[in-house]
């Protein structure tokens, strides 16, 4: 499958995955809501594997990366940011979480000596400031607290090392499905434990939107959003794949204005026209990867 349809489908449901998350905490707390959401997600993905025989015995050493994408990817980036969210409008959190792009960009530069793609910086800023004029209107209000600034940026940074480590993953001879089911059940475990140290109320939510979300949130948002990710962060780097986090904004606007009447304002179609126009500066006449190899600072 070409990289640009792995691009496209994570933008996509992510972009989604804003309304079923909205849907699923109407109905739990949120801690239990995101438990839900990658034990089944863990399950239907390592089942799926050993029905198709294609789940293999992987190592000790093996495991323990899997154990921090379990914890960076899916768990305590999600706790901090859905604690973020609490205390913020969503709009400032999206500008928050945009930062990932950078973050992934340093990061693999001082963590990993991966010197980024001279374009990623251009591009951010066109993102930024594209994400930042998207919800001027929820910035306007200045609702947020510092703590919930910090979380957000504390879940954003989080977010970042946990792409980081799907390439060790990946250097640790781990097939990525296999690899993405055994990190979602640890983060699963991770999230139940969290959840019994915070004593949360344990029950079975009976609502049908509630378990709509929860499915979609587990297989299109989970099993395969995440590993068509990866695929890209494989492929292209992690600071070109992070530009997504500034694209998914895009589509969950437009979502809204059919589901909710989000009205468009002029500063909003300006703000996702310089998205976009951050992404064509990003990938514009970028030399075809080669299948496998990840390629940084290639123009």
């Amino acid at each position: 499958m070409p990289i640009s349809i792995h691009y496209g489908l994570t933008v996509l449901i992510w972009g989604l995955t804003w309304t079923a998350i909205r849907l699923q905490v109407e109905s739990a707390p949120v801690d239990m809501a995101v438990f839900y959401r990658f034990v089944l997600a863990s399950l239907v993905a390592l089942g799926g594997l050993a029905l198709l025989r294609r789940l293999p015995e992987l190592s000790w050493s093996q495991h323990r990366w899997l154990v921090l994408q379990g914890l960076t990817l899916y768990s305590v980036n999600f706790l901090l940011i859905y604690r973020a969210a609490e205390a913020m409008t969503s709009g400032l959190l999206a500008v928050v979480f945009s930062l990932a792009a950078l973050f992934n960009a340093l990061n693999g530069w001082l963590l990993m000596g991966l010197r980024p793609s001279a374009r990623i910086y251009p591009a951010v800023g066109l993102g930024l400031s594209g994400v930042t004029l998207l919800f001027w209107h929820d910035l306007s209000l200045g609702n947020a607290t510092l703590a919930s600034i910090l979380f957000a940026l504390a879940g954003t940074y989080w977010f970042s090392v946990g792409n980081l480590i799907s390439l060790k993953v990946r250097a640790a001879d781990i097939p990525l499905l296999a690899g993405n089911a055994w990190a979602m059940l640890y983060g699963a475990l991770v999230l139940g434990g969290w959840c019994l140290v915070q004593d949360v109320s344990w029950f079975v939510p009976s609502a049908g939107a509630f378990w709509s979300a929860t499915v979609f949130l587990a297989i299109p948002g989970s099993i395969i959003a995440f590993y068509s990710y990866i695929t890209v962060i494989r492929t292209v780097g992690a600071d070109k794949a992070g530009y997504a986090t500034v694209l998914f904004p895009v589509v969950a606007l437009s979502v809204s204005t059919w589901l909710e009447g989000f009205e468009w304002s002029v500063t909003a179609v300006i703000g996702a026209a310089l998205a976009l126009l951050g992404n064509y500066v990003l990938f514009r006449k970028a030399s075809v990867p080669v299948a496998g190899k990840v390629q940084y600072g290639k123009e």
